[in-house]
């Protein structure tokens, strides 16, 4: 059905024609060609490898441990686990780098290998496109006696609970005293062995959906407010405190108000920067599509707010270059680099129902708080890619009285409102986002850059 190679890994569909969907023969070249990399940088390295629960899991991480340990790596296999406790782990065991086995919010036919350096951070574009030629090169395996080794890898969710309970911001006597009731659709994957370990120790009652780990996910995993009905429905009958959902992988994060209104996956960063930057003073980042309510919040609080190109190794930079305490991305990913960069729901969990217990009023009245705006998301498909960059600088002129920003694609900031053009990687097609407090404006403004867009184009023929 579909294989994406890119210089942040492999995804597709299991199964097929070699090279057109996931097959072993696309699982091996890809893990060859990241062992092959490492050992070019370290002497006898380590490689931490977790799985999500996907289906196809247990079979993709046998062929992704053979294949390393066929180059002489030394694998720590932690099983089923998240990716951002697969993160913390590589820096806590001296490993030198980390395949996590996940299609993140791709539905169950879908799987992937995301790739980690030493630090436990996604690779960078320049390894990336290293990663790509090696994977398509001619790859020399060890004889018998040069295999690598195998060890299992424990409780790494456990050390990454552990971790966050520690952090100063997690306040958790206050949250046992409040006693949540909180509904959890754990998506039939690993958020069923770390969200309620984790509420667990922080004293909460709470009701499962979608526990099961199984990998046949009950809705479209991705965290959407069109998705999460059964959660909503589940809060109302509950009466619960708050509604929680996260993706198969842990490291995205929506919630759902105790009146059953969604919170909205792009202000979980927003309330989760609201509760640090009242607390830490500093900086904040998001990228170029997600809402500029992080950027109202972040001026509040006297700091300074960044955006990034889109992609979590893009949000990590700009984060670094800017010192800032807090980032993310809109899509309910949450980056708190006190505990590690990288996206992580659980430390989500957690500074949220700090938040909660202090502010001691309910979730909607939080919600309440913020500003109030709204995205459009649309696309526009082109004949093909040929004329793109002229495209985006037509655009760049006629808009030249406003504040552009060309680091990703193309943002437009208006007066209160801004649109954003991306060009996808592997198709014909510009994405076009915009943002404003009325969705109907939001809509409007869209619609305005697809008529710019097809105007452009027949000029351009």
């Amino acid at each position: 059905m579909s294989l994406i190679k890119s210089i942040s890994g492999i995804r597709g569909t299991i199964g097929g024609v070699q090279g057109e969907n996931l097959t072993p023969n696309d699982i091996v070249a890809f893990t060859s060609g990241f062992a092959a990399l490492v050992a070019s940088r370290f002497k006898s390295p380590k490689i931490v490898v977790g799985r999500d629960g996907r289906i196809s899991g247990p079979m993709v991480q046998s062929l992704v441990t053979a294949t390393l340990q066929s180059m002489g790596i030394h694998v720590l296999d932690a099983g089923l686990t998240t990716t951002p406790s697969l993160e913390m782990a590589i820096p806590a065991e001296n490993a030198q780098g980390g395949i996590m086995i996940t299609a993140s919010h791709n539905p169950m036919e879908w799987n992937a290998l995301k790739f980690m350096d030493e630090h436990g951070e996604f690779i960078n574009a320049t390894t990336g496109q290293q990663l790509l030629e090696l994977s398509s090169s001619t790859i020399l395996y060890k004889s018998s006696e040069q295999l690598g080794g195998y060890s299992p890898l424990k409780n790494t969710i456990a050390n990454h609970i552990k971790a966050i309970l520690k952090l100063k911001l997690v306040n958790i006597e206050l949250i046992k005293n409040k006693r949540f009731k909180i509904v959890v659709d754990v998506i039939n994957s690993s958020g069923g062995l770390a969200v309620p370990a984790l509420l667990d120790k922080l004293g909460c009652e709470y009701v499962l959906i979608n526990e099961e780990i199984n990998g046949r996910f009950a809705h479209n995993p991705e965290p959407l407010p069109e998705h999460i009905n059964e959660l909503v429905a589940a809060v109302i009958k509950h009466k619960a405190d708050l509604g929680i959902i996260v993706d198969p992988d842990v490291d995205r994060l929506a919630f759902v108000s105790d009146n059953g209104d969604p919170f909205g996956e792009e202000y979980t960063l927003v309330s989760i920067a609201d509760y640090v930057l009242s607390k830490e003073k500093g900086n904040s980042v998001s990228n170029l599509s997600s809402t500029q309510a992080l950027r109202d919040i972040t001026l509040q609080h006297g700091g300074q707010y960044f955006a990034s190109a889109v992609g979590e190794v893009n949000v990590v930079a700009k984060m670094k270059e800017t010192d800032a305490v807090i980032g993310g991305e809109g899509n309910g990913g949450v980056i708190y680099p006190k505990l590690h960069y990288g996206r992580d729901a659980l430390v989500g969990i957690a500074l949220f129902l700090s938040q909660l217990a202090e502010f001691n009023k309910s979730t909607s009245l939080l919600r309440s708080k913020y500003p109030n705006y709204e995205i459009s998301k649309n696309k526009i498909e082109l004949a093909e890619k040929k004329h793109m960059d002229q495209i985006f600088k037509r655009l760049k002129d006629q808009y030249q009285k406003h504040k552009t920003n060309s680091e990703d694609g193309l943002r437009i900031d208006l007066d209160g409102e801004w649109v954003h053009l991306r060009q996808s990687n592997t198709e014909p097609i510009i994405r076009i986002y915009a943002e404003s407090n009325s969705k109907v404006v939001a809509d409007h403004l869209a619609q305005k850059l697809i008529k710019d867009i097809r105007e452009i184009q027949k000029d351009l023929k």
